[in-house]
């Protein structure tokens, strides 16, 4: 869960939250295969389960089903695990993380964390104790703060949370949809009067693009009611403030069962059973297993190797996605108590301008923070992040910081990110349409296009999806 925090008076004021098959057509790459020579086909990797994606709903579930006495392959096509959980380190050894920062409070995720005898910590969000200054980072121009009660607001979007409980676990919509839950976010804060709490829920659901226009339920699955609780209570991170050793201890526990720069590249799957082929560094590996689990953004582009049918192809072809983009940046001139809110002063609640940058978040390390950045519905090259977000940095000057020289000093690419449909996709059944591909084919699905960008809610939605599908069902 990626967040920004504005200042310790936010927290005081919520204080109220209470088998055989062929593959199709590499018969003759496999017989004679250039990388395996011509003698051999592919390495035979026979598990119970294949995993496709080690983010951390992939990770998650190959931790746990090895745990059950299940046998996996985990396909991860990063040289590390751990999908939008980035962590850097300073010359000094100092962490920062500019991916998944926090984690909502269940017991899945202090399981998981005590499964690898990681020390937890609660968030503490006094230390900005100028808070937050509100800056257009087009022209430095300075912003006012929301008018209205935030506390009455946010008391009132509290409130409608609690009349749909199921948005806590997935995506299980009644019929029909609610009418709150299809508005455009726009229409649904001009309903319930939340204009005072527009700063503080846009905060909280960056990467979503121009979330005005999204279907309030996309909003509402992002901001829960677990992170208002987290707001009162805290949030979970790692003591260390590294949540990569998460992973790293993942990855070191599932040892060879963790097949890294690797990705499918063929398929074929039914009721009897999976073959995968991937493509690893040492050549070409067929993974044979009984039930597959796919737990990467179920794009078409992203499911291209996996023979999907029509029904699936139709249903994936409708998600639409946001554009996200994470740093580390160097800001000397900028107090480290100081957190810098990207506001425009030309729209509607201030909302900033994308693509831009959200917020400049200080680490604990001085000069350094964490840099977040929409696209929008734009995917930007690296080149074009860094130029944009440095010239977001440099208008500071006009806002009287005596910034020198900004320096990206690490990056993060989360594309795609936020999967979303239109309102009349979901009124017309989408979510259950969707849903019903699970178990189809002896494949089942994870990941926050499943449910929600929330770490800790993923590892519950997957250990249901488990227990209940995957090893129960």
């Amino acid at each position: 869960m990626r967040f920004s925090f504005s200042t310790a008076r936010l927290v005081l004021l919520l204080g109220w939250l209470g088998s055989t098959l062929s593959l199709p057509s590499p018969g003759p790459d496999l017989e004679n295969d250039e990388q395996n020579g011509p003698e051999r086909g592919p390495k035979v990797i026979t598990r119970d389960v294949c995993i496709i994606g080690g983010g951390a709903s992939g990770t998650y579930a190959a931790v746990r089903l090895r745990e059950l006495g299940h046998s996996v392959a985990l396909v991860e096509r990063e040289d590390h695990l751990g999908g939008h959980t980035r962590t850097y380190y300073d010359p000094e050894g100092r962490p920062i993380d500019y991916g998944v920062w926090v984690y909502s409070n269940n017991t899945d995720a202090a399981r998981f964390f005590a499964h690898f005898n990681i020390a937890t910590a609660r968030q503490d969000f006094t230390r900005i104790s100028e808070g937050s200054q509100r800056i257009d980072l087009r022209t430095g121009q300075r912003v006012p703060p929301p008018s209205g009660s935030v506390v009455e607001a946010m008391t009132r979007y509290a409130q409608i949370l609690l009349q749909f409980p199921y948005l806590a676990d997935g995506w299980d919509l009644p019929d029909p949809v609610p009418e709150d839950l299809l508005l455009s976010f726009r229409d649904f804060i001009a309903r319930h009067n939340l204009g005072p709490a527009v700063e503080t829920l846009t905060l909280y659901v960056q990467g979503l693009g121009d979330i005005l226009d999204y279907p309030a339920v996309y909003v509402m699955k992002y901001f829960s009611f677990a992170v208002l609780l987290g707001i009162q209570q805290g949030f979970t991170t790692s003591a260390s403030l590294a949540n990569g050793r998460l992973y790293e201890a993942a990855q070191a526990e599932l040892g060879d069962d963790v097949l890294l720069s690797s990705t499918a590249i063929a398929a074929s799957r039914s009721a009897d059973g999976h073959r995968i082929l991937v493509s690893t560094p040492e050549g070409k590996q067929l993974i044979q297993a009984d039930k597959l689990i796919i737990a990467i953004p179920p794009l078409p582009q992203n499911l291209e190797p996996f023979d999907l049918d029509d029904r699936e192809s139709e249903t994936f072809a409708q998600f639409g996605n946001s554009y996200y983009y994470t740093t580390v940046i160097r800001l000397p001139g900028v107090p480290n108590n100081v957190q810098i809110l990207n506001r425009a002063v030309d729209t509607e609640y201030n909302a900033p301008v994308l693509p831009g940058a959200y917020v400049f978040y200080p680490s604990q390390v001085p000069t350094l923070f964490m840099g977040f950045f929409g696209g929008g519905d734009q995917d930007l090259s690296e080149e074009e992040v860094r130029e944009t977000i440095i010239d977001n940095a440099l208008q500071l000057r006009n806002a009287g910081y005596d910034v020198a020289d900004p320096e990206i000093l690490a990056y993060g690419n989360h594309s795609p990110f936020q999967l979303f449909v239109s309102s009349e996709a979901i009124a017309n059944g989408f979510y259950r349409d969707l849903y019903s591909l699970q178990g189809l084919r002896k494949t089942w699905y994870t990941g926050a296009a499943w449910h929600a960008h929330d770490s800790a809610a993923l590892w519950r939605f997957t250990e249901r999806l488990l227990n209940e599908r995957v090893i129960g069902g």
